[in-house]
């Protein structure tokens, strides 16, 4: 069974080309355009993995990161923050709202099965 992860992007560029590298690398996907769509989706669907934007509208990746990490249902979902922004600091503030690890973007198919892999301990 192909492991289920969340999306959580505003951007339909993106969303495309990330729905397509997700496929190519065997896993399910399902997409939230915004950080409160994201936190309910998460505790409808269980997804395996989020990958979680940072900039997102209605409620930011961090603190949509931040409320599924207080939700009992969604608190162990390993989150991989995914931005734009890759200082020292930014990393700091996705892994203090509850995310497990970020990527900067853009990245490769191949950095992304690897951040996800590890996440998911495959």
């Amino acid at each position: 069974m192909k492991k289920k992860i969340l999306l959580a992007e505003d951007n339909l560029a993106t969303v495309d080309v990330m729905q397509k590298q997700l496929k190519f690398l065997g896993y399910e996907s399902i997409v939230a355009k915004d950080g409160k769509e994201a936190v309910e989706v998460a505790a409808s669907y269980l997804p395996d993995l989020i990958i979680m934007d940072v900039s997102l509208p209605k409620m930011d990746g961090l603190e949509a990161s931040s409320l599924i990490r207080k939700n009992p249902k969604t608190r162990s979902i390993p989150i991989l923050a995914a931005t734009a922004k890759a200082l020292p600091e930014d990393s700091a503030k996705c892994l203090q709202a509850g995310c497990d690890d970020y990527i900067a973007k853009p990245f490769t198919h191949r950095e992304l099965g690897a951040a996800i892999k590890k996440l998911l301990k495959e």
